[in-house]
């Protein structure tokens, strides 16, 4: 990846249709992911490591208020689905099924990294979903590493190369696709946090893929995928068919995200599970 010149926070060059990719959204977008990144770093600092189990629901409360209170001023015609609602409707202003536009969050992706003391392997997501469209705008903030990174900015895919892929997996659970694959390919996993944090190391070339069956929600993929996809990473389910968002059950279990080169060999790896 190319550093942004003016900003030590954002990495990544502008691409030639930042223009037309909906500059105030993927900007408020990046704001806010980076604000509540930076409350969450305080409130670390503040509360330390020893209990756990309030840290997390206190950065989850901290981080969502946030995001629902700026969004509520920012952009009070549009609808919310949050994390922390549960699947249930999150919203400012209007229903969000019926809704034009829908800012899909997770304020705190990946909370047990975010309990654990020295982990930087969580992440704040902020997406706009539009009507017709589908994702128009997104941003992931590493706050633990000090950057965001958003779909108006530029990652290189790298080319092919000869090494061993690395597959980036759940720290606890790695599924059964991605350990079939990596057998198929030679390839190297990679125990990694949330899911923010694994779909942004494959964007930054730490690793080559991201393989997860395990069940996750739209609110977990909804803006990393935002980011990959605006810089032609692929981005699909595990079977291949594209990733949808704002459905009425926001249940999205499995996700690839990967080099383009790697996404066939990966995919027929995958199939031959099933």
């Amino acid at each position: 990846m190319h550093p942004t010149p003016d900003s030590a926070s954002s990495i990544g060059v502008p691409t030639a249709t930042s223009a037309a990719a909906s500059a105030f959204d993927v900007g408020l977008a990046a704001e806010l992911a980076a604000g509540a990144g930076e409350l969450l770093v305080k409130l670390r600092a503040e509360l330390g490591f020893a209990d756990r189990r309030a840290l997390k629901d206190a950065g989850d409360r901290l981080a969502d208020d946030y995001l629902l209170g700026r969004l509520a001023a920012e952009r009070p015609g549009d609808a919310v689905l949050s994390e922390e609602g549960k699947g249930e409707q999150g919203r400012v202003g209007t229903e969000r099924l019926g809704a034009d536009r829908v800012w899909i969050i997770d304020p705190l992706d990946g909370t047990r990294e975010f309990s654990e003391e020295g982990r930087d392997d969580w992440a704040v997501h902020v997406a706009l979903w539009q009507r017709g469209l589908g994702l128009t705008a997104a941003a992931v903030a590493l706050p633990a590493e000090g950057v965001t990174l958003r779909s108006d900015l530029l990652y290189d895919v790298p080319e092919a190369r000869s090494a061993p892929p690395r597959i980036a997996v759940s720290r606890t659970r790695p599924p059964a696709e991605a350990t079939a694959a990596a057998a198929a390919l030679g390839a190297e996993l990679v125990p990694m946090g949330s899911a923010g944090a694994k779909v942004m190391a494959v964007v930054a070339g730490t690793v080559d893929a991201y393989v997860h069956s395990g069940g996750q929600f739209e609110w977990d993929s909804a803006a990393p995928v935002g980011v990959a996809l605006a810089s032609d990473w692929h981005a699909s389910r595990i079977d291949g068919s594209p990733l949808r968002y704002n459905n009425a059950d926001p249940y999205l279990p499995d996700l690839l995200v990967c080099r383009p080169d790697l996404a066939e060999p990966l995919l027929d790896a995958i199939r031959g599970t099933h």
